[in-house]
């Protein structure tokens, strides 16, 4: 990140926590919908992998109330 996004960015966040919001919103708004296409052939690259761990037998799936019991003892 440039200096003077690193500057933007530290006085950003000293902002209460409901302007950071809007500013959050209105800078995703401004990028655009569509993810950059390295991003999305990552994601499906990542999806295909994983699919693939699982038809070999490498992984296995959970439950979800398992999965969100186990996300919710990190916190």
């Amino acid at each position: 990140m440039s200096n003077p996004a690193e500057k933007l960015l530290d006085e950003a966040l000293k902002l209460p926590e409901s302007e950071r919001r809007v500013i959050a919103l209105r800078l995703l708004d401004s990028v655009g919908e569509e993810p950059p296409e390295e991003i999305e052939r990552a994601w499906t690259e990542e999806a295909l992998r994983r699919l693939e761990d699982l038809r070999a037998g490498r992984t296995r799936p959970i439950p979800w109330e398992e999965a969100r019991k186990r996300i919710f003892a990190r916190g």
